[in-house]
Parts: structure tokens; sequence; C-alpha cells
């Protein structure tokens, strides 16, 4: 992790995230890396809700500003905000998963995504937040390095607080790591009706796919109450009762500009 150091020390990189990663090491690179053979799938609820591994979180995780105080803050809400488990990790099958958050209508709207691996930043883009608040998503594209098999990264979205000081920024973010699938997981999907995939991969422990499975239903049948209901016990069994009602204003994907 030395190459953070040296990223810390020659940018102003949010001290959120310095402090994430600087103590993520006791937690879950020291420990073992999140993998198949180290999570047992039982430790995973069998249901449409979605209970992550026995871990916890850094106390760090959430996003603030790098002057550390509210300068983004709206009314006292936290203005970004992740859609991740407590633990800020999620597991996909997929190599270029699609990442989401929640963003309140700022005054500066262009937001930065960065993917890095634990030897530095792998893609780094930006690009023009709706003129909304709700719950944006992000494609990583066919331009940016496929995630590797059992290999963990990290992603976060810096948006600048004010045009006049446009190096304070709040952040958010969370860690991705690809899986293989099993043999019987890729039977049970490919015989799952696919208005039931979410509760396949809800079952199985999959963070990112479940959520943009429900992300794209709620999008194509935004009246479907089934779908609704699905959206509000995943959202309320990870903790983010608050955003169940969000609208969905974005999903960001470079493939198809």
């Amino acid at each position: 992790m030395n190459w953070i150091q040296k990223f810390v020390n020659s940018t102003a990189f949010p001290i959120t995230l310095v402090l994430l990663i600087s103590s993520l090491p006791k937690i879950a690179i020291a420990e073992s890396p999140v993998t198949l053979k180290s999570q047992k799938l039982q430790n995973w609820q069998i249901s449409q809700n979605f209970i992550p591994p026995n871990r916890k979180a850094p106390q760090t995780t959430a996003g603030g500003a790098t002057r550390g105080g509210d300068e983004c803050s709206l009314e006292g809400k936290k203005s970004l905000i992740a859609l991740m488990p407590a633990n800020k990790l999620g597991l996909t099958i997929t190599e270029r998963p699609t990442f989401y958050w929640f963003v309140q209508q700022m005054p500066l709207q262009t937001a930065q995504f960065s993917l890095l691996d634990d030897e530095g930043i792998l893609y780094k883009t930006t690009f023009k937040l709706p003129n909304q608040s709700g719950i944006i998503g992000f494609t990583l594209p066919a331009q940016a390095p496929s995630l590797k098999v059992d290999k963990q990264y990290y992603w976060y979205v810096a948006i600048a607080c004010d045009s006049e000081e446009p190096e304070q920024k709040i952040t958010v973010g969370g860690w991705v790591q690809r899986i293989q699938p099993t043999p019987d997981l890729l039977r049970q999907l490919s015989k799952t009706n696919p208005k039931q995939l979410s509760q396949a991969y809800a079952k199985n422990g999959i963070w990112y796919e479940v959520l943009h499975t429900l992300a794209q239903q709620r999008l194509n049948n935004p009246s479907d109450r089934t779908v609704m209901a699905n959206w509000q016990a995943l959202l309320e069994s990870v903790g983010l009762k608050n955003l169940v009602s969000k609208p969905l204003v974005n999903i960001y994907n470079p493939q198809t500009k």
C-alpha cells in the first residue's frame, strides 16, 4: 500500500478515503481476502433481504468533505451516499458492474468516478450529474480494465462543493470483488424467471447484481408494486431505508455514448 501514501502526499485526496484504505488491511485484507472460499454462502440470508458477511466496517467509510465539515450537506442531511452494505464490500460476477449512489442536487454538477486497485488508479473519468436529486448508476465502460476474479478494487465518486474551492470535495465509495460463479449458480440463474433474478442474486450474496437488477426493474416498471416491495426489502436490509423512496434519475453508461 505504499503507493497510497505517495498518492495522498501529492494530491488533494479526500481524508475519508485515506482513512478507509489505511484502516482496511486490519479488516478485509490482512485477515483474509473475501472470496467464496472464505465466505460461506450460509452467511447470507436466503430471501430478497441481503445480509453481508459478519465483518465490522471501518468507522471512516462515510463520505465527507476534505475539511471534515458539512460543507456539502443540505438541511442537515448527507448529500452523497453510496448504495452499499454496511461493511462497504460487495461481490459481483461481472467484469464491469454498475455502481450506485444517491446525490442531492448540487451547486456543481460535475462528478469524478475512480477505480483503484492495490497498485493505484486503474480508471478515472468525469461526467455531468442530472439536474435533480436522486440515485445514479455508473457502469464500468469497455475502456476501463475489466475486474479480475478474486481481486479487490475500491471505487469512489468525488463531487466538488464549491466552484471557488474545487479542491474541497465530498466522496463516497465502496469495495468490489468479482467472483467466479459456481456451475450450480449458473444453472440457477439460467432457470430463474427474470422477475425473480434479484432474489437469486440476494440468496447467493451477489450485491452488485441484485442492486442493478432491481434498479433496472424499477426503471422499466415504475408502477410495479412487487418490484418496489423488493427494492424496499433490499435497501432496508442493508440500512438504507431513507433511500427507498428516492428516484432513479440516471444510469450513466459510457458504452452507449
